[in-house]
């Protein structure tokens, strides 16, 4: 058995490589039959799903948004394997919502989703939705609207320019109160607990991994206690396979299987209903 290919630390969720094929960066740290460069490509749908097999049955591990970019490896039966270049995450893409045709952004969604319309009119039969977070260029203004690469346009308010990332990390996240829970979702529309957190850590200016156990391990630093009443605004809580935010001192933001969305509740009572179905926390860090 090859000791290299078996090396826990190249996680294949965040390592492009199959028994048949990896990125060529990896060639001298895992063995496959062959390597590839890859292409990058854009997501130009609203949201790809990404699953762990090229299959739409396939389980769902991710999501990526419009405006993101995706090194492709390998692309067959409309479907294309290829890492996110936002968070490392690897997965199967279906190919349509991909497009060779690489647009710089200038801005991103500010607002839990918006439209693009075909005009500058709201009256108009929007084109698609957009959610929180999507990358998108502008090359022109129109009244209340921006005009975007590509075709269409989207009210103005709802987007912000890309350098004016850094914002407040706590009002990014308490935007999503009653988003419902999405396994595996990673947008307005849907997503997970993991997920709300790097979502607000990003738009905040703040890089984050996919994954809680990827944040429980990187995300902020390790606070060196297990106790809750000396947490405070921005502090994160880990359980084995879940995450949340603190709004205060006794507040927690996140989306979770019990209420089946986005919800702010007593750090305590979540602590208490948690540890009776799971467990108990396994780590805090301090984010801010």
């Amino acid at each position: 058995m090859d000791n290299m290919q078996m090396e826990p630390s190249y996680d294949p969720r965040v390592h492009a490589y199959r028994s048949d094929l990896a990125d060529k960066g990896l060639k001298d740290l895992i063995k496959a039959e062959r390597y590839a460069e890859g292409a990058v490509r854009q997501v130009c749908a609203g949201v790809a799903d990404i699953r762990n097999a090229a299959d739409a049955n396939a389980g769902r591990t991710s999501q990526a948004l419009r405006g993101e970019n995706v090194r492709v490896f390998d692309e067959a039966n409309g479907w294309a394997w290829g890492q996110l270049e936002t968070d490392g995450y690897v997965g199967y893409f279906p190919a349509a919502c991909l497009s060779d045709e690489l647009i710089t952004p200038t801005h991103e969604v500010a607002a839990l989703s918006t439209f693009i319309y075909p005009e500058p009119n709201i009256k108009t039969p929007s084109v698609e939705p957009v959610s929180f977070g999507s990358k998108l260029a502008v090359n022109g203004e129109e009244g209340d609207f921006l005009q975007i690469a590509g075709g269409g346009y989207v009210y103005a308010s709802h987007l912000r320019p890309i350098t004016r990332r850094g914002g407040n990390v706590l009002s990014e996240i308490e935007k999503f109160t009653g988003i419902p829970y999405l396994w595996g979702g990673r947008s307005a529309f849907g997503l997970d607990c993991s997920a709300l957190v790097q979502l607000a850590c990003i738009a905040a200016g703040i890089p984050a991994p996919r994954d809680s156990d990827m944040q429980e391990a990187y995300l902020g630093d390790p606070l060196d206690h297990m106790d809750p009443s000396r947490l405070q605004a921005g502090d994160l809580i880990y359980w084995k396979g879940h995450t949340g935010m603190m709004l205060d001192a006794s507040s927690l933001i996140h989306v979770n299987g019990y209420h089946m969305m986005t919800v702010i509740e007593p750090l305590d009572e979540a602590i208490s209903r948690i540890a009776y179905l799971y467990a108990k926390p396994t780590s805090f860090r301090r984010l801010l």
